[in-house]
């Protein structure tokens, strides 16, 4: 299964970033093309309203990221904002569009950013904590986005739902030991549920960048800096099951009760 990951700072000018998306992708030779949160239109200043940006799932940058699959014959995953019945606080969603234009899979944010002096839940729903995958070549692959990553639970879900890789976009922010905690993070998800993890950040001055394909015993086999671009990588089923042989902990899970419930 080839994969590209795209790295992109994405702008306020939904038509922009869709000619940057565009212009990475093209020539890209590949089975599955992932982008990253929030490619549609950046979240901007935190003052910046996102309701009026948003699109429908049948908008125009929908229609984009079908016509960039249809263009390479692969799946594109990316990230947009997509309206809700609050029409000031839309969807942080993933669309995943098929080669012939269908979408394959939808997945809403389910753990907003209010962290690090951060609040994302003012400005955008949260979707409902429920496993989103999408099939591709026989593999099935789950979807989170950017601080999902900071909830084991939520990857392990979908794992137990039958995810083989993990795909994750993300806008990854800046600030200290925070380069740290997603390469940290992202191997951790990798390792301790012996898949694939499929990571595409944004870049530019207020993100950290850093994507990267790890395996499932935590080796990046292919990463990025900070800059804008591409990189490449393979999932290979033979990996995912030489991983789980050697490292069978899936099958040693325990469940603990009152686990993930508060009160």
């Amino acid at each position: 299964m080839r994969v590209a990951l795209v790295q992109m700072a994405a702008g306020v000018d939904p038509d922009e970033n869709v000619a940057t998306m565009r212009r990475l992708t093209s020539g890209v030779r590949a089975d599955l093309i992932v982008f990253p949160e929030a490619a549609m239109h950046d979240f901007g200043k935190p003052d910046m309203p996102l309701g009026p940006v948003a699109q429908p799932l049948d908008g125009p940058f929908v229609d984009a990221a079908s016509r960039i699959a249809a263009s390479a014959s692969a799946t594109v995953i990316a990230g947009m904002f997509e309206r809700s019945t609050d029409p000031d606080r839309p969807f942080n969603t993933l669309v995943a569009v098929a080669p012939d234009g269908s979408i394959a899979a939808t997945y809403r944010k389910a753990h907003l950013y209010d962290s690090f002096g951060y609040r994302e839940s003012d400005r955008l729903l949260a979707g409902d904590a429920v496993p989103a995958t999408v099939d591709l070549g026989g593999l099935r692959f789950g979807l989170l986005t950017c601080y999902d990553l900071r909830f084991p639970e939520h990857s392990r879900a979908l794992v137990q739902a039958g995810a083989d890789a993990l795909v994750m976009p993300a806008a990854w922010v800046r600030g200290p030991l925070k380069e740290d905690h997603w390469v940290t993070l992202a191997r951790a998800r990798a390792i301790e549920n012996t898949v694939y993890v499929a990571a595409a950040a944004q870049c530019g001055r207020a993100y950290c960048g850093r994507s990267m394909l790890v395996d499932p015993l935590g080796v990046a086999v292919a990463a990025s800096g900070d800059e804008e671009g591409v990189i490449h990588g393979r999932i290979e089923p033979a990996g995912i099951a030489a991983a789980r042989e050697r490292n069978p902990a899936l099958q040693h899970q325990r469940v603990w009760p009152g686990f993930g419930h508060h009160g």
